[in-house]
């Protein structure tokens, strides 16, 4: 028996009574979602083209317009540049006193603030075991003058004894000759001549050695003579005392290692202010430039001249250490003080003076924006010299004849057409 193929296939599931069929999807409103979606793609992306357009025509067009820019002449200047230091003052002269004898302060004239002169007597020193040595030591070299003195004495008898042996050796050879004296006799009076002999060169070493103890005990009282002399202590120079560190009755030792300062004087009718110069500024500091000192607290100018320099800067901080010499005959200023100084310093070589407004500081390094005659703008580089807040010094990149634009805008570039407004 054959099979007969099914009318709707072989896997086509039989209809089974009452049962609903799964309704069918409809390609109609998807299409036209789908064409919905691509005509709002299609208006945006033609809204941003136009918006791209007109940016980049916007932009070509604020490129290709006529800026208008205030513009500042530059100058060359060849003077002098001025510039304004801090420094401080410190005194002319400046001292510590120790003590050289070791004793009690028995008296004290001076205090803090004293004014004295050269030669002063400030304070005084009780030494007994210094004044016990010394009076030691005067005995002594009179000990040793009185040993001299027995030394010569001693070398007159030897010379004495010596010429009486001579003379005895004399006759006892001149007799042995002829046999009236024995022969042992006159080698007697000779050994004895040879004896004295020696007598006397040991007298007159001690006479020596006498002379050299009297050199020594003269130089060992000398010594102490000078120590003696230090239990006075005297002013150096002519100034005031700024410092006190002993009273009546403090036991000092003669040791400046160990030892604490008696005083301490300074020099204050002349002062010496020190600035520190910078490397850009040391090569024209020279000796004997005017200066001008500013004290803020007096409100006073004073004046003076560069004095001195140490030659070599610091390596550490690249400055030039420069003294002024100002005199100070009333003691307005006063040593330790904050002063600001004003130098005039000649220029090694001719700078180019240009307002800090016009500057641009990019990656390319410093420019200016050089308004040329046919107002077109040429960017040009430039090296600083110095900078003094609102206006720097050019070294390179300008000749001086130049127009400059006061702040430039950062998209500035070469070629661009500008117009000068005031």
């Amino acid at each position: 028996m054959t099979d007969t193929p099914h009318p709707r296939g072989p896997l086509a599931p039989v209809p089974v009574a009452g049962a609903r069929e799964k309704p069918r999807l409809r390609k109609g409103p998807l299409l036209l979602i789908a064409l919905l979606l691509l005509g709002v793609l299609w208006r945006g992306a033609v809204r941003h083209a136009d918006r791209d357009r007109e940016a980049g025509a916007f932009q070509q067009a604020q490129a290709d317009a006529v800026l208008s820019l205030r513009v500042a002449e530059v100058k060359k200047i060849a003077g002098p540049y001025h510039i304004e230091l801090p420094a401080q003052t410190l005194a002319f002269e400046q001292a510590r006193l120790f003590a050289r004898a070791t004793g009690y302060i028995a008296e004290r004239r001076v205090d803090i603030g004293s004014k004295v002169k050269q030669g002063d007597l400030l304070l005084r020193i009780a030494a007994p075991d210094l004044d016990q040595q010394y009076a030691q030591a005067k005995a002594n070299l009179a000990l040793s003058k009185a040993q001299l003195l027995q030394s010569k004495a001693q070398v007159e008898q030897t010379k004495a004894n010596l010429n009486l042996a001579k003379i005895t050796y004399g006759r006892a050879s001149t007799l042995a000759k002829n046999n009236y004296e024995s022969k042992q006799n006159a080698d007697n009076a000779r050994a004895t001549v040879e004896t004295q002999t020696a007598n006397l060169q040991s007298a007159e070493a001690g006479v020596a050695v006498a002379q050299a103890t009297i050199d020594a005990n003269q130089a060992n009282l000398d010594r102490l003579a000078q120590l003696v002399g230090f239990k006075d202590v005297t002013a150096p120079f002519k100034g005031v005392v700024t410092v006190r560190n002993v009273d009546i009755g403090d036991l000092v030792s003669a040791d400046a290692n160990g030892g604490t300062a008696l005083f301490q004087l300074a020099r204050d009718d002349v002062l010496r202010v020190q600035v520190s110069a910078p490397q850009a500024e040391a090569q024209g500091l020279v000796d004997g430039l005017e200066a001008r000192i500013l004290s803020t607290e007096l409100g006073k100018t004073f004046k003076g001249r560069v004095t001195r320099n140490a030659v070599s800067l610091d390596p550490a901080s690249r400055t030039l250490l420069t003294e002024i010499d100002i005199p100070n005959p009333t003691g307005e200023l006063r040593p330790g003080q904050f002063v600001r100084v004003v130098l005039d310093i000649p220029r090694v070589r001719a700078h180019v003076n240009v307002p800090a407004p016009a500057i641009l500081f990019g990656a390319q390094g410093p420019r200016v924006a050089v308004v040329g005659k046919d107002d077109v703008i040429r960017m040009a580089s430039i090296v600083i010299a110095r900078d003094y807040g609102t206006s720097v010094d050019v070294e390179e990149g300008l000749s001086g004849d130049e127009r400059v634009v006061l702040d430039p805008p950062v998209d500035i570039r070469d070629g661009r057409k500008v117009t000068i407004r005031q």
